[in-house]
């Protein structure tokens, strides 16, 4: 599970998140490129690479796609509050 202390700086403002890197537990965002390859829509990368959520889902139909990017996300770094 994505741990809610350790959110990447530049996820908007909501429910879904991405971890930093750096997380000491071990489910931070590895950059991979799964999320933001499928679903540019919500997720993007920083300049190094790592993932954040850029655009808050608001449907029910995007809600799924972003859940569905949490089950496919390697380390688990992609969270949600909701």
């Amino acid at each position: 599970m994505a741990n809610s202390e350790m959110k990447h700086s530049a996820n908007a403002a909501g429910p879904f998140y991405v971890t930093q890197p750096d997380d000491p537990g071990g489910q931070g965002c590895t950059a991979c490129t799964i999320c933001y390859s499928a679903a540019p829509e919500f997720f993007s990368e920083d300049i190094e690479g790592y993932a954040y959520v850029s655009y808050q889902p608001e449907t029910q139909a995007e809600i799924e796609v972003c859940r569905e990017q949490m089950a496919a996300c390697p380390p688990n770094a992609i969270g949600d509050d909701g």
